[in-house]
């Protein structure tokens, strides 16, 4: 059973080995780690989620926010995101609560993580989040002067 210390090793092993310090991406106030990956900027935690049993379950976050919901055509958004979540593998997408801003998510128990894992995850979470990024904004370009769809 990987403990939170170790899993926030391997986090921290993967980052040294795209050559980044991870001193240098890690917030201490929200506990998260930032990075970018290709275009798409990564945030990575560990979070803890009590159980009705007393016990507490923790779990490897990671999420990169790849649009904006659109003032129009939401309908078809919504459908093209499921469909899309349908094909990710693991990833899935959703939008922040309260929010505009979809996000591609990753979210894993970390019993049983270990760094080979963790590295797939972070990697396999940047890709797709490429890819969605692209994707949405190809078939839902943003208005001229908008800019990019999932920063702002």
């Amino acid at each position: 059973m990987a403990t939170i210390d170790e899993v926030h090793g391997y986090i921290r092993q993967f980052i040294t080995s795209v050559g980044v310090d991870p001193n240098t991406c890690f917030n201490a106030d929200s506990k998260a780690y930032y990075l970018k990956k290709g275009t798409a900027s990564i945030e990575i935690f560990i979070s803890s989620h009590p159980q009705n049993d007393n016990t507490t379950r923790n779990y490897l976050r990671i999420f990169s926010q790849v649009f904006r919901v659109p003032n129009d055509n939401k309908e078809a958004l919504y459908r093209r995101l499921l469909e899309l979540s349908d094909q990710s593998l693991g990833v899935k997408l959703t939008i922040q609560p309260g929010t505009d801003k979809v996000y591609a998510t990753f979210e894993r128990d970390i019993n049983g993580l270990d760094a080979n894992e963790t590295a797939t995850c972070i990697n396999d979470l940047g890709l797709w989040a490429d890819y969605f990024d692209d994707q949405l904004t190809k078939e839902f370009p943003p208005p001229p002067g908008d800019g990019n769809q999932a920063h702002g």
